[in-house]
């Protein structure tokens, strides 16, 4: 099947967008050319409504060829260019997440099409497994490289039904699947360094643009802790979560309920722990809010969650290693209460 010039304008980060951008000739050199400026207005919307939209998405342009295909590697430069990490995550969740609902609507050869673009093993299914009926059979070895990073228990291998090493899914799975590739795929071509390619007027619309969402872009940044937090005594373990998310990395869902618990028991306000959340690129300020609310006890139940023992977080391979003093204890609260004796002691009297 031959992809479409509407499928390229859907899904412009396949083979044949990129083919297409070639024949129109679109060379950085060329980008200061008049005619080419709807071209660049809408790369520089697609960045903006990826950093507006709450999830981030990028919209669809129906019938816009034009402008939508040439466009995207437009927006990868620009994005590339930011040289800022939370506006490439959030540039590439955006287009995945666009990609993913208009997928949904596809049918099962389109959706195999572009998946073997991504040379995945697929195969149509479309049969009953269970009590449950499934659109496409996906080596398994695929289906982990784009489920490992997912939170939910549903998409851990063991919960989905297997037939001879390959994983049996349903056509929005599938979808879902096809988003974190593209996700991943997007997010590898924003390490490129072309600002000293850029005209100034190019640099200057990226400027532009960190102005205009600075005040999001820049409460990524968490600044500290409270002064009665002491955060050289966390334990190895929750060090290693607290570095990850302030970096925007991927925490899974019993890692961010073992960091979130913890700094709220150590006196850590709500406010500074959704703060601390900003810079993951899927960032939605009022599920996270709720979330850390429930956990501090705010909200549902008024139940103060405490984090998991150590025993819990080795099982889910949250351990990066224990240090010495992690030996003699078995929670990571009883790590900082120690530890923070210990420093006090170092502290010479006055």
């Amino acid at each position: 099947m031959v992809l479409t010039k509407n499928d390229q304008a859907k899904y412009p980060f396949l083979l044949d967008a990129a083919e297409e951008v070639k024949r129109l000739d679109l060379r950085i050199e060329s980008l200061e050319n008049p005619e080419l400026k709807p071209i660049i207005d809408r790369a520089q919307d697609r960045i903006e409504e990826a950093l507006r939209n709450n999830p981030p998405e990028v919209s669809y342009r129906p019938h816009e060829e034009g402008t939508e295909i040439p466009s995207f590697p437009v927006a990868v430069m620009l994005a590339a260019a930011s040289a800022n990490s939370y506006i490439k995550r959030r540039y590439a969740l955006a287009e995945a997440i666009r990609a993913y609902g208009l997928l949904r609507a596809e049918d099962g050869e389109k959706i195999m099409e572009i998946a073997g673009l991504f040379k995945w093993r697929i195969r149509p299914l479309r049969q009953k497994v269970g009590d449950r009926y499934y659109d496409f059979a996906l080596f398994f070895g695929d289906f982990l490289r784009n489920a490992g990073s997912f939170r939910e228990k549903e998409w851990k291998l063991v919960n989905k039904p297997m037939l001879e090493g390959e994983v049996c899914l349903t056509h929005g799975e599938a979808s879902r699947l096809l988003q974190e590739e593209i996700r991943r795929h997007i997010e590898s071509k924003l390490d490129m360094d072309v600002r000293s390619m850029l005209s100034d007027s190019m640099l200057e619309r990226i400027e532009n643009l960190k102005r205009e969402f600075a005040r999001q872009i820049g409460r990524v940044g968490f600044e500290g802790f409270p002064e009665r937090v002491v955060d050289v005594a966390y334990p190895p373990c929750v060090t290693h979560l607290y570095d990850a998310a302030k970096a925007g990395l991927h925490l899974s869902h019993v890692g961010r309920f073992t960091l979130t618990s913890f700094l709220l028991h150590i006196g850590m306000k709500p406010a500074q722990v959704v703060d601390l959340f900003r810079s993951s690129a899927d960032f939605n300020e009022r599920m996270t809010r709720y979330q850390v609310e429930h956990i501090a006890g705010d909200r549902g139940s008024r139940t103060k969650y405490k984090p998991p023992t150590c025993e819990t977080l080795k099982t889910h391979g949250l351990c990066p290693g224990p240090d010495q003093l992690c030996r003699r204890i078995r929670h990571p609260l009883s790590y900082y209460s120690r530890k923070t004796r210990m420093l006090k002691r170092e502290v010479p009297a006055s």
